[in-house]
């Protein structure tokens, strides 16, 4: 069973245990990873901020993990939109996830009721969660803030119960965007393969039980993270990587490295 936290401010959601596991202790600040089968996507660093390139049709998770030796609660968004409430907030106020000391979690999908999610699923503006919402302001990141929990203060009111605020339901299942369409072959699907933008769909129903448990958290953020994800065609525009099937010149002579093993081989048209 996951737990589901309530701080005097915010609704919080914890991975159950066996969704994540402690780590060994890190050497660096909290981390985002988008996974695709499980395998971190390689991540693009352009302008000061990060870029991953969106598989159309692939389903994705996200892993998050703390690098403190206490509990954080992570407001995690994507388009825009919670994960848990798909609400538009600030991060401050957001429901969020709550990791363990050192822990690492993996967040698969919209958190639909206290039992399901749906998956997270590459696709376009047009067939996007956050187009059937109507809320499109940003579509194409995901952004998680983490947010430390606040040290026990011992005074004459220690061991008082936190206030027992009511958290709203979680609400039910949307419906879910209709499934990527093929493109049609030929130059005009080029132009709107071009003309595609990534965002988010929601996807499959998965089992991801949570239960509610109550936090005090510091008002300071201790990390933020921001990514950018596009289609590979709108990463080549933005010159993040390189066209397909090109070669620069001067990386593959940087790659170079002198002598290899072997012999000089014989090649007939060379001889006279």
């Amino acid at each position: 069973m996951r737990h589901l936290a309530c701080s005097m401010t915010a609704f919080l959601a914890l991975a159950a245990p066996g969704s994540g596991a402690p780590a060994t202790l890190p050497s660096h600040g909290p981390d985002v990873e988008i996974l695709v089968n499980g395998v971190p996507q390689p991540r693009y660093a352009h302008d000061g901020r990060w870029y991953v390139e969106a598989l159309k049709g692939r389903e994705y998770a996200i892993r998050l993990r703390n690098p403190y030796p206490v509990r954080v609660a992570v407001a995690l968004s994507v388009d825009g939109l919670n994960t848990i409430d798909a609400r538009e907030t600030t991060a401050a106020s957001a429901r969020k996830w709550v990791l363990g000391p050192y822990q690492t979690v993996t967040i698969a999908g919209w958190q639909t009721s206290t039992a399901h999610a749906r998956v997270f699923e590459f696709t376009t503006e047009e067939r996007s969660y956050g187009q059937a919402l109507g809320k499109t302001a940003n579509l194409g990141t995901i952004a998680a803030v983490f947010f430390r929990e606040r040290a026990p203060s011992y005074s004459l009111r220690r061991g008082q119960p936190a206030p027992q605020t009511e958290a709203e339901p979680v609400p039910a299942d949307p419906p879910a965007p209709s499934a990527v369409e093929g493109s049609a072959a030929g130059r005009s699907a080029n132009r709107a393969a071009a003309d595609e933008y990534a965002a988010t769909g929601m996807g499959r129903r998965t089992d991801h039980a949570v239960e509610r448990v109550w936090l005090d958290l510091e008002d300071t953020v201790a990390a933020s993270v921001n990514i950018r994800y596009e289609f590979r065609p709108q990463l080549v525009r933005l010159g993040i990587v390189p066209p397909p099937g090109h070669v620069d010149p001067l990386r593959r002579r940087e790659r170079a490295r002198g002598f290899e093993p072997g012999f000089a081989p014989e090649i007939e048209t060379l001889r006279p």
